[in-house]
């Protein structure tokens, strides 16, 4: 009886015990937080992060920062995160220790006296209209252009133009923003850039020129030919400057006969009531029964300083036309038009005042 009793006891007791044991199972479940809700778990990283790890579930992804997940509420007790802020003063810090102390990166140079300042040759005679910059480039190669009395061998040297005289096959290019022009002046034009009586004048050739021109020496009103204008005024002041007698060439219709000598009284000298005046050269260059077309050169710039000579030596001028201006000709410019002139043509005006 008692081993049965005491069977049924330990039965009563085992199951008492298994019941016990699901108390104690049930009373550590009450103690332990239920799972929390997705939006409820804490996410633990960073520098005030517990030493225990995640406390939820979320794996790798919660303690790397997964894309998506809650904010960490700061809590007392626990430093907070460093703020975006501290983080770069922090990188700011470390930047400059890192490269305190370390020398200024040189660029290569790509040419000789890439330090210098100035404008690539090349693009200073394709600016001053001596073609694109490839072929200005050519002109380089083939050792045609200088630099301040120097031939040019390599590419890219740079000069400045206010300063530095540059030449293609020995003349000077205009490497400032100058402009020359050449007009064939009509018969009755005044030769100023304005005329407060309302006449016509050179002005009004060149109104819609942005740049402010003005003539190289004069002609008579009913002189015709060859004048230049532009805004280059030191040549302009050369160009009519005695000392440099840059010499102008006219027709001038007469009516004869004429005698041999007057070639020779015209370069020997005539007489003026302001002086003698005297020719370079003198050539009969047509005739036509009485009437003469002839050719007179000479460096003097004086005020009717063609029809004073010819009238004094008993020849006065029915028509004068100024055919060239020192390398500058008339050639077959129509009367009243402008043309601008040729690198080629500036260059020869500079090299016959020095420039």
């Amino acid at each position: 009886m008692r081993s049965s009793g005491s069977g049924k006891s330990g039965g009563r007791g085992n199951h008492r015990g298994a019941g016990n044991n699901r108390d104690q199972k049930q009373g550590q479940g009450q103690g332990r937080p239920s799972k929390p809700r997705p939006e409820e778990r804490r996410y633990d990283v960073g520098p005030g992060a517990s030493p225990e790890g995640p406390k939820s579930g979320r794996g790798g992804a919660a303690r790397g920062g997964a894309k998506g997940g809650p904010k960490k509420p700061q809590q007392r007790g626990r430093s907070a995160p460093a703020t975006s802020r501290e983080y770069e003063t922090r990188a700011e810090e470390r930047n400059r220790e890192r490269y305190a102390g370390k020398k200024d990166v040189k660029l290569p140079k790509t040419f000789p006296g890439a330090e210098q300042e100035g404008e690539r040759l090349q693009k200073v005679l394709a600016r001053a209209g001596y073609g694109s910059r490839r072929a200005c480039e050519e002109l380089i190669e083939q050792a045609r252009v200088e630099v301040n009395g120097e031939i040019v061998l390599e590419q890219g040297k740079r000069v400045d133009p206010e300063t530095d005289e540059v030449k293609v096959d020995g003349l000077t290019v205009a490497t400032q923003s100058y402009q020359f022009f050449s007009l064939n002046k009509p018969a009755g034009v005044v030769s100023t850039m304005e005329d407060p009586e309302g006449r016509q004048c050179l002005g009004d050739y060149v109104t819609n020129r942005e740049t402010r021109l003005f003539h190289v020496g004069r002609l008579d009103t009913e002189t015709e030919g060859v004048i230049l204008l532009t805004n280059h005024g030191e040549l302009a002041h050369r160009l009519t400057h005695p000392k440099y007698g840059v010499k102008k060439t006219y027709l001038a219709h007469i009516v004869g006969p004429i005698p041999r000598d007057l070639g020779k009284r015209l370069k020997d000298g005539i007489q003026l009531e302001d002086g003698y005046a005297r020719a370079d050269h003198f050539r009969v260059v047509e005739q036509t029964g009485k009437n003469y077309l002839v050719e007179v050169t000479l460096h003097e710039g004086r005020k009717h300083i063609v029809r004073r000579m010819l009238a004094e030596a008993g020849f006065p001028v029915d028509k004068l036309v100024r055919v060239a201006f020192g390398p500058i000709t008339l050639g077959d410019q129509k009367s009243g038009w402008l043309r601008r002139l040729s690198n080629t043509e500036v260059g020869m005006l500079m090299k016959e005042v020095d420039l």
